[in-house]
């Protein structure tokens, strides 16, 4: 049997390139609701809150991290590398899961902050985090402009990052709001470079994999947007 071959989307038609379009950013909605639902699931098991929490004291979060990003690599890994389309789903899954599991203490704090008293910050993080991907999406595809230059300097952000949040953790000291503002610019940045990555590098049945480096940027987007938020 003849293999088929699967184009670039950047030489695509523009009627096929915007079929895949719309398989790539069906598939971040699908994993944006499947989040909601499993994060909803979680909240409902004590047991998996209580341990969640535990895990954001000292060394325990460095674990925790650790085996956020085992998890997150070896999901990106399966969709990337696999031509299997359930395997793919699988990777999907399992990514999606660990992000609404390191998601649990942050939506406990903010979900206390609203229950305080204070004001629905978790939808105000999701508007805020939408219109931006939104608008940052909107910029890469109308203009066609290629971000591919920003893959340097996000991957040495990405390590900046991870050495201050682990020096945080050892040492004892807040990061701060600036912090925080600075990893939305980074998270920002990766939105474009996804985009453009999406646009240019992809083939039209890779649309998996391209929902899975949106959905990432986008969960990275969330959670220093509603980290913000979340602030005394």
């Amino acid at each position: 049997m003849e293999q088929i071959q699967f184009l670039p989307v950047s030489t695509l038609t523009n009627e096929r390139r915007l079929v895949f379009y719309k398989k790539t950013y069906g598939h971040v909605a699908l994993a944006v609701l499947l989040f909601i639902i499993v994060e909803w699931v979680f909240f409902q098991s004590e047991p998996i809150v209580r341990f969640a929490l535990s895990l954001t004291q000292g060394w325990k979060w460095l674990l925790m991290l650790g085996g956020f990003m085992l998890a997150t690599n070896y999901a990106d890994k399966i969709v990337h590398t696999n031509h299997d389309r359930g395997q793919q789903y699988a990777g999907l899954i399992l990514y999606v899961v660990a992000q609404a599991f390191i998601f649990i203490p942050l939506i406990f704090m903010a979900t206390a902050i609203a229950t305080q008293g204070g004001d629905n910050i978790i939808n105000q993080a999701a508007i805020l985090t939408l219109s931006l991907f939104t608008g940052l999406s909107a910029i890469v595809l109308v203009t066609k402009k290629d971000f591919s230059y920003l893959r340097s300097a996000l991957t040495i952000g990405g390590f900046i990052a991870l050495g201050l949040i682990a020096a945080g953790m050892l040492f004892g000291f807040n990061l701060g709001l600036w912090f925080s503002v600075g990893m939305v610019v980074l998270a920002s940045g990766s939105i474009l470079y996804q985009t453009s990555n999406m646009a240019k590098n992809y083939t039209e049945d890779q649309y998996v994999g391209a929902s899975l480096g949106l959905f990432a940027s986008l969960m990275l987007l969330f959670w220093y947007v509603l980290s913000i938020l979340s602030r005394d």
